[in-house]
């Protein structure tokens, strides 16, 4: 019997071309802008977890606490849910080496590029006023004993996750072509031959639950984890790696993986106008729930593996499972349009994110000598760095060659 080969993935043409996803390109925009404010309001709050801070003195610091902490729980999941998204059409579009190449210039170039260059400028303040109490310490001293990648962390684990991605493909052409070489036929070329992905018109019906029962287990499941992985790696940080936030790796990981899921089956088109509503309620009702959890459990539920901390993790989980489903529900139905400005700034938000630390720190600097309350200081840097963090984006786009990794 004639073995028969499957066609070699690598080299397929990729699927025609589809409408751009224009709401997505502005809810990116709307969490690069919550990340410049998230470390604005690190800034001036009772959390000194920055290059440069000023510890609150009033008591607004805390209302930049909570939102800090609201925060956390979900801008930087939805950005692994859309990088996610987007990483099979990619792979399809250039194949596996292909894909890996782009991955490791749009990302790890990048990452180099604020170790080595950016990450000295927005430490120099830091660095200048331990000077004061250790005025015999070399700055290579403080840099290597400083070293992370600051908040390119999330191009290092989207690195990660895109190479996994990529070994994982592989692992299921090769399994797929080795199918095909037994049986003489195309029955296990799914993987090489990929099926077309449902309209954005047709209903999403999982197994006749609807959106709400996916979206319930989806949520539990993730909690067991997520409660599970902090008892077992409870540290808050991870000095090497460079990980402000490990306790919500499963989230990242369980995001990104539900985003690769979602564009081969078309979910965030398919998804009901009804899931944003619904979305909505889930999170007003866990902010609620939240509150009360921080009244009724106190300080021992920011305490790592007490029963405290464990307790409001389902809480937290539903919050921003809410907070997302909203937030791509009506963006859809609302921001799904572009315009000059609006292209501007999403061509300029993935340098936002790399170049924003830098900007923050020393329009933080500037304004140090100003005497104010911290949440007042907190808008007025956010005012001020927001738009020039876009204005400092773009001219450094502008230089030729630059657009290739930012």
């Amino acid at each position: 019997m004639t073995q028969q080969k499957a066609p070699p993935t690598t080299t397929t043409p990729g699927p025609t071309t589809r409408a751009r996803l224009f709401f997505v390109d502005n809810l990116r925009v709307v969490l690069t802008v919550l990340v410049v404010l998230h470390h604005a309001a690190l800034t001036y709050s009772n959390i000194p977890l920055w290059y440069y801070t000023e510890p609150a003195q009033d008591p607004s610091g805390h209302v930049l606490d909570l939102f800090i902490m609201l925060n956390q729980t979900f801008f930087m999941g939805m950005f692994f849910l859309l990088a996610g998204y987007f990483v099979p059409g990619a792979a399809d579009r250039r194949g596996r080496h292909g894909f890996t190449r782009e991955r490791l210039v749009r990302l790890g170039v990048p990452l180099l590029l604020f170790v080595v260059l950016l990450r000295p400028l927005a430490s120099a303040p830091g660095y200048t006023t331990l000077l004061a109490t250790e005025p015999d310490l070399p700055y290579w001293l403080f840099y290597l004993f400083t070293a992370d990648p600051g908040p390119l962390w999330f191009a290092e684990v989207l690195l990660v996750m895109s190479l996994v991605y990529v070994m994982v493909r592989r692992f299921r052409e090769r399994r797929s072509t080795a199918v095909v070489d037994v049986t003489g036929s195309d029955a296990g070329a799914g993987v090489a031959a990929r099926a077309e992905r449902p309209a954005d018109t047709t209903p999403l019906n999982w197994f006749s639950m609807g959106w709400f029962v996916p979206f319930l287990l989806f949520a539990v499941g993730l909690a067991l984890v997520t409660i599970a992985w902090r008892y077992a790696f409870p540290a808050p940080y991870w000095p090497i790696v460079g990980l402000p936030s490990p306790g919500y790796l499963p989230q990242y990981a369980a995001l990104f993986t539900l985003g690769v899921f979602a564009y081969r089956r078309n979910w965030l088109m398919r998804l009901p106008n009804s899931a944003g509503w619904g979305g909505l309620a889930v999170a007003l009702v866990s902010l609620i729930g939240l509150g009360v959890s921080v009244i009724v459990l106190g300080e021992a539920a920011l305490v790592p593996r007490t029963w405290q901390s464990m307790a409001g993790v389902p809480v937290e989980t539903f919050f921003a499972m809410g907070v997302m489903v909203s937030l791509l529900v009506f963006f859809r139905r609302l921001f799904n349009r572009t315009n000059r400005f609006l292209r501007f700034l999403a061509d300029n938000a993935f340098a936002v994110y790399v170049l924003h630390a830098v900007v923050l720190v020393w329009v933080g600097v500037a304004l140090s000598g100003w005497e104010a309350g911290a949440l007042v200081k907190f808008f007025g840097l956010a005012a001020l760095s927001v738009p020039l963090c876009w204005a400092v984006a773009g001219a450094v786009r502008a230089i030729p060659g630059i657009k290739r990794i930012l």
